[in-house]
């Protein structure tokens, strides 16, 4: 029975005791294991290396796309072409939508088309001599175009 009593005794409470010793231990013992935080002036040049950073990248900026733009200038100017033939291409289709729609006008001008494509034929088509002008005007137009 004894036994039982001294396991019932009141145990002291070491949990919530905040003796100057255990506080003077945590300040003059060895802290090498606790985590420091940086001093301030460092977080202030880290601020000013990366606005560095971002300036030096905008200063170099124009030097990427000149040699981008030089490295592909052939590439680039045929980019332009095909995108500005497509872009041609949609207006004249919008354009020829637009007088469509006006009344009268649309059959105007599928007369005027049925009437040269009837004057082309009788002048240079069913003749073999004004095939050979044909050709002969074509390959002089093709020549001064190409060079």
């Amino acid at each position: 029975m004894t036994t039982m009593m001294e396991t019932q005794a009141p145990q002291p409470e070491q949990a919530n005791s905040t003796s100057p010793q255990d506080i003077l231990s945590f300040s003059d013992g060895d802290n090498g294991n606790l985590p420091k935080l940086p001093p301030a002036k460092e977080t202030e040049s880290q601020w000013q290396k990366i606005s560095s950073q971002i300036v030096d990248f905008f200063n170099k900026l124009p030097d990427y796309l000149g040699s981008i733009l030089n490295n592909n200038k052939q590439g680039l100017i045929t980019l332009l072409l095909i995108l500005s033939a497509l872009v041609t291409v949609k207006v004249a289709i919008a354009l020829l939508d637009a007088v469509n729609d006006i009344p009268l006008l649309q059959p105007i001008f599928e007369l005027i088309g049925l009437f040269y494509s009837i004057w082309f034929t009788a002048r240079y088509l069913l003749k073999y001599e004004t095939r050979q002008e044909l050709s002969q005007k074509f390959s002089s137009f093709k020549q001064k175009s190409l060079g």
